[in-house]
């Protein structure tokens, strides 16, 4: 019994479980390591592995405008097009896709679940709304007032995978164009 108990306060990092015998009874007594340091947040991780993208993105970028001479003369055709394929270039190789083609990939990756074509046309105005893009020409709502009056024909909400719906609300679109 002494000798467990000198050992016991003579060592602070005491690991595990152990069993202290006294005469014929077992007592258990259980140490715990050191509090281990927090776990990283998903977040934090999340941020990192962004900042990272875009940093290698941008070292990208900078490696081919080092190796390339740009000139920027408007009048010269051969310039313009020596500056648009070193632009493309860019694109293509630091994976930055033009803003048309970002915003049809956002448009597809959002839409895809979407059965009806009322939540559609709503979910293509929040897309419009967040990437800060103006509805001049009031589009949307003659879409929603097409969209309205198929449904009305109808006499039941319009589904994107109804075909003979759908066919009525782009016939509605193509007049709305040529006005």
């Amino acid at each position: 019994m002494a000798l467990s108990s000198r050992l016991f306060s003579k060592s602070k990092l005491i690991y595990g479980c152990q069993i202290l015998l006294q005469k014929e009874h077992a007592i258990p007594v259980r140490h715990f390591a050191k509090e281990s340091a927090p776990p990283a947040l998903k977040g934090d991780e999340m941020l990192k592995n962004i900042f990272v993208e875009v940093k290698n993105k941008f070292e990208t970028a900078i490696g081919i405008l080092k190796k390339e001479k740009i000139t920027i003369d408007p009048e010269d055709p051969a310039v313009v097009s020596h500056y648009a394929k070193v632009m493309k270039t860019i694109r293509e190789k630091a994976s930055l896709l033009p803003e048309s083609q970002d915003i049809l990939s956002t448009i597809e990756i959002e839409t895809q679940d979407i059965p009806d074509a009322r939540t559609y046309l709503l979910t293509l105005k929040e897309i419009r709304v967040k990437r800060g893009l103006t509805d001049d020409l009031g589009a949307e709502a003659l879409m929603i007032d097409a969209l309205d009056k198929v449904e009305k024909d109808l006499k039941k909400p319009l589904l994107r995978n109804d075909k003979k719906g759908m066919d009525l609300l782009l016939a509605e679109f193509d007049k709305i164009n040529k006005k």
